[in-house]
């Protein structure tokens, strides 16, 4: 390191040391206002700093004066008095007042050693400039804090005037060379004192306007973040009006063509068309897939615009989970797979959207046929009684391929599949978990998951169903259950997050 550059960290320690310090004394209704915590800094800097410039004078004329008299003691007190200022202002004095106190502690300190040094032609004298730079610098831009600093020196000066005129003795008997040495003392000391607060009162600017600076700055880009917001926003709309309109264009076409290969299909199974048979059973698939494609894209685009709205009536639970059970039989028995569905006596009738709750558990179940083979799906359904709402509990546990615990996080977000692998194998976009999750989430509740690689998962849905008559309270969280049947003890359930 270079004597420059040991140097400057030096005073680049002091400078830091220094605005510690002045810091110190600045209250936090101060600090917190920009303004007059720049005002409060040249302040404090020039009560910490300026009475160590200004005693040069008082040790001067104590140095050069044949007969030092309570005169010098009394300018040394009243210098030696500035430093006072920054612990009343720590204490809560109000800056302004103390700030015009300070004016008139100078004014006092230069005409005091004018009129006992020299009258009008003191070496003090050039101290006098300070005080409108001062009251420039302390006061800001009030115009009335200025006019009063301006009447306050009219005032002393009409009061030193007065007693100059009027024959009350000053002292004029100091040497020559005293008087030259003073004038060289005093010049010095008021040049040293107000280059220091320029100085400094430039920083304070400079780093006021690379504030400011920054601050358009991020202005600019928070308004090129409300634009683009505004942009998105548009495009959403647009997105959603258009989903609205196409709905029902992509809708009928399919419903038509799913329809039309259903009655040939029939007509070719009455007449023993076998060849006929394995291809309109294809076109009728293909269509009904692509029919509940285009279903999930409009339901996720309805949810996320904030057009989704539930239907609320009473319905039989059991009942909608029996059909769902006898829908997905055909799909689950071509995989091998055996659907078992158990529902607590006490589920009853309950108030909910049975469309939209139907559409989540069809969801959760086709996940399970999909991704099981050989194995078991178990449907089951309970409530939990609560002191607001019922909650309704329903668990869809299967013994499939499992998921990594690691990408558990990954499977409710849109076209999220467990992995390359399985999506070649299994096929499927990756939005039916997405749906069931935002649909539960419409409806008040949450769903949790349990899962180990190839030993199974568990999706466990709870959503609030109010008693007849009943609007939906909103609940927080709810706690899934422990007794996750058929897999490992010892597992954390994953909150899926929308």
């Amino acid at each position: 390191m270079t004597n420059n550059d040991a140097n400057n960290n030096k005073m680049a320690r002091m400078i830091a040391a220094l605005d510690r310090l002045v810091n110190y004394f600045i209250p936090a209704k101060i600090n917190a206002d920009r303004d007059a915590r720049n005002r409060a800094h040249v302040f404090l800097i020039s009560h910490i700093l300026g009475p160590f410039i200004g005693s040069v004078v008082p040790i001067a004329l104590y140095v050069l004066d044949p007969h030092p008299d309570f005169a010098v003691a009394i300018l040394a007190l009243s210098i030696g008095a500035f430093w006072v200022f920054p612990f009343a202002l720590r204490a809560g004095v109000p800056y302004n007042p103390l700030a015009l106190i300070s004016i008139q502690n100078l004014i006092f300190c230069i005409l005091w050693s004018c009129y006992f040094y020299g009258g009008v032609a003191s070496p003090t004298v050039p101290w006098i400039l300070t005080i409108p730079l001062l009251a420039f610098f302390y006061l800001g831009s009030s115009a009335r804090l200025r006019l009063i600093a301006i009447g306050m020196f009219a005032v002393n000066v009409a009061v030193f005037s007065a007693f100059y005129t009027h024959g009350f003795p000053t002292r004029n008997d100091l040497p020559l060379a005293a008087l030259q040495g003073l004038g060289i003392v005093s010049t010095i000391a008021a040049s040293l004192y107000v280059a220091m607060m320029a100085i400094y009162y430039a920083n304070v600017q400079a780093s006021q306007a690379e504030l400011e600076s920054k601050m358009r700055e991020h202005m600019t880009i928070a308004a090129e973040l409300r634009t683009a917001t505004a942009e998105a926003e548009r495009a959403g709309a647009a997105k959603a009006e258009f989903l609205a309109r196409m709905s029902h264009e992509l809708r009928t076409p399919l419903n038509a063509v799913i329809g039309y290969s259903q009655i040939l299909l029939e007509e070719a199974e009455d007449e023993g068309d076998d060849g006929s048979v394995v291809d309109l059973t294809k076109i009728h698939s293909a269509g009904q897939h692509l029919l509940k494609l285009v279903n999930e894209v409009l339901d996720l685009s309805k949810i996320e615009a904030g057009k989704m709205e539930l239907d609320l009536r009473e319905a039989n639970v059991a009942e909608l989970l029996d059909e769902l059970v006898h829908a997905t039989n055909p799909a689950a028995a071509a995989n091998g797979n055996e659907i078992v569905l158990t529902i607590a006596a006490d589920i009853g009738t309950r108030r909910c959207d049975p469309m939209k709750l139907q559409g989540m558990v069809r969801q959760l179940l086709d996940n399970a046929v999909k991704f099981t083979e050989n194995g078991r799906i178990d449907l089951a359904a309970r409530i939990e009684q609560g002191t607001a709402n019922d909650t309704l509990v329903i668990d869809v546990i299967d013994t499939g391929i499992g998921v990594e615990s690691s990408r558990i996080d990954q499977l409710f977000e849109n076209f999220s599949v467990a992995d390359d692998t399985s999506t070649s194998k299994y096929g499927g976009t990756g939005l039916g978990l997405a749906l069931s999750q935002k649909l539960c989430t419409l409806m008040g509740g949450e769903i949790f998951v349990e899962s180990e690689l190839g030993k199974g998962s568990r999706f466990t849905v709870q959503m609030p169903v109010p008693a007849l008559g009943l609007d939906v309270v909103a609940s927080g969280p709810l706690a899934p259950r422990a007794d996750a049947a058929n897999l490992p003890p010892a597992r954390t359930p994953v909150t899926a997050n929308g």
